[in-house]
C-alpha cells in the first residue's frame, strides 16, 4: 500500500502541474487597473483608471483585454460625464479591446515564484480604430493558479491615432483649459487566475 501511495502521490502532482499550465487564464477585475495619465496645462499630470476590465489568456497564448470606457474614472463625476461623452463617444464606441499573442510555452515554462520579462506584439482596437503596439510586460507565475502580468515601462499612445484630437480639444474647451497633451501614457497590472 505505502509503495502505491508513494507512485500515486508524485503522479497527482504532476497531473495537477499539467493541468494549470494548460488551463484558460481569466482576469480578476477586482485585483488587476488599467490607468492612463493626462497632462494639461503644460505640466499638470492626473492619473486616471477604468473600473472594469475583462478578458483572458487561452491556452493556445490569444490574450484579449475588454476595457469598458463607460467605467472611466477621473475622481470627478463631471469630468467622467465629459469624457464619455466627448471624448470616448461611450454610446458609440462601449468598449476598447487589445488583443496579443503569447507563446503557451513561455506560460507553461513558468515556475511557481518565478519572473520573467516579455516583448508581445498587440493590436488596440479604440474609438474603431486599430493600431498595432509594442508592449514590455512582465509575467509573473504567482501560484500554480494565479499570474500577474504588468506593464514593464508605459505604454505612450497619441490621441491623433485614434481619431480622438477632436474630443481632446472639446474637453480643453469646456475646462477651460491652455492645453491637454496628446501623449497619453498607459500602465496596467492584471490577475489572471486559472479557470
Amino acid at each position: 500500500m505505502k509503495q502505491l501511495l508513494k507512485a500515486i502521490v508524485p503522479l497527482s502532482l504532476l497531473l495537477v502541474s499539467a493541468v494549470s499550465a494548460a488551463a484558460d487564464w481569466q482576469i480578476d477585475n477586482a485585483q488587476s487597473q488599467l490607468s492612463f495619465i493626462s497632462i494639461k496645462k503644460g505640466d499638470v499630470a492626473e492619473v486616471h483608471r477604468f473600473g472594469e476590465i475583462a478578458g483572458g489568456l487561452q491556452q493556445d497564448g490569444q490574450f484579449e483585454l475588454s476595457i469598458a470606457l463607460e467605467s472611466v474614472n477621473t475622481g470627478i463625476q463631471i469630468r467622467d460625464s465629459r469624457m464619455r461623452s466627448f471624448l470616448f463617444k461611450t454610446a458609440q464606441f462601449p468598449q476598447a479591446t487589445l488583443t496579443a499573442s503569447l507563446s503557451p510555452e513561455f506560460i507553461s515554462n513558468l515556475t511557481v515564484g518565478q519572473s520573467e520579462l516579455t516583448m508581445v506584439n498587440a493590436q488596440l482596437n479604440l474609438h474603431d480604430q486599430s493600431q498595432p503596439l509594442k508592449l514590455d510586460v512582465r509575467v509573473t507565475k504567482v501560484s500554480d493558479s494565479s499570474l500577474l502580468v504588468i506593464s514593464a515601462q508605459p505604454i505612450v499612445l497619441n490621441v491623433a491615432d485614434y481619431e480622438l484630437t477632436e474630443g481632446v480639444e472639446e474637453l480643453r474647451e469646456l475646462a477651460g483649459l491652455p492645453s491637454i497633451s496628446q501623449a497619453v501614457p498607459v500602465s496596467f497590472y492584471l490577475t489572471l487566475n486559472a479557470k
